[in-house]
């Protein structure tokens, strides 16, 4: 399926690849980077089943993986909508794209977090600021955007802080003005993805602050580093992940004790 695909776009066609994580992006790594990547071709490869979507069917079908090994393809374009509006607006522009493109679906029925005041417009590489804060940003990607939204609404009502909320649609490339800027301003930043804490959001944003001079912490919410051998639904991985919204909130709480 993916080799016809480069076929057709070296015939000047736009496909778009469409199945199961863990077979269109681990099964056909080869011909991800061989047959589009290396020759640079606007394939988008759309990816079902984020996270733990699928996770009573076990790790064959857990996609916890996938943001690293397609964003540290050369040239591939990572895109993690977070809600259908933003799916919406990806499937617009990728398909204006000049390149390989991976998109990163969930399941179904994620809610829609964006509101008319902010539906700003959707850019490739741009993130999408959805609340302004003070000292604390949560940057969340793919099917945690609604966690963190639920999050700030917890933090503030609860214990007086107001995060910032930060959309972080694309991963590759990565809104670095956008992260260099919150690390000016905020004392930490958390980075939350249904996804390993190794390679994915949270290791793309530590290595931009990495590379600039500032006190700002990054905390990575996401998978630990190790397969599941108990199977369970997508909400029994999230608690044991820390995945949730009260978990997040005692992150961010825990943090401050740390100060």
């Amino acid at each position: 399926m993916l080799g016809t695909a480069a076929g057709l776009a070296r015939e000047g066609m736009r496909p778009f690849v469409y199945s199961f994580i863990p077979f269109v992006i681990f099964r056909a790594l080869e011909q991800i980077r061989i047959d589009i990547c290396y020759h640079d071709l606007p394939v988008t490869i759309v990816g079902l089943g984020a996270g733990y979507s699928y996770g009573d069917m076990g790790a064959t079908h857990h996609a916890i993986e996938d943001i690293a090994v397609s964003r540290s393809l050369p040239g591939m374009c990572v895109i993690c909508p977070g809600d259908p509006w933003e799916v919406r607006r990806a499937v617009s522009a990728l398909s204006a794209h000049n390149g390989p493109a991976y998109m990163r679906l969930a399941k179904r029925g994620e809610p829609v977090v964006h509101g008319p005041e902010t539906r700003d417009d959707f850019q490739i590489g741009r993130a999408i600021v959805l609340q302004g804060g003070g000292e604390i940003a949560l940057v969340a990607t793919s099917n945690m955007l609604s966690t963190a939204v639920d999050a700030a609404r917890i933090l503030e009502s609860a214990h007086g802080i107001r995060p910032t909320v930060v959309s972080m649609h694309t991963v590759k490339p990565l809104d670095e003005l956008c992260i260099k800027r919150l690390s000016e301003t905020c004392r930490a930043i958390f980075t939350i993805e249904e996804h390993s804490v190794l390679g994915g959001l949270g290791g793309a944003v530590s290595e931009v602050v990495a590379s600039i001079p500032t006190r700002c912490a990054v905390h990575r919410i996401g998978v630990p580093d190790r397969f599941a051998h108990v199977s369970g639904s997508q909400a029994f991985y999230r608690e044991q992940c820390g995945l949730t919204p009260d978990s997040v909130v005692r992150r961010v709480l825990e943090s401050k004790v740390d100060e």
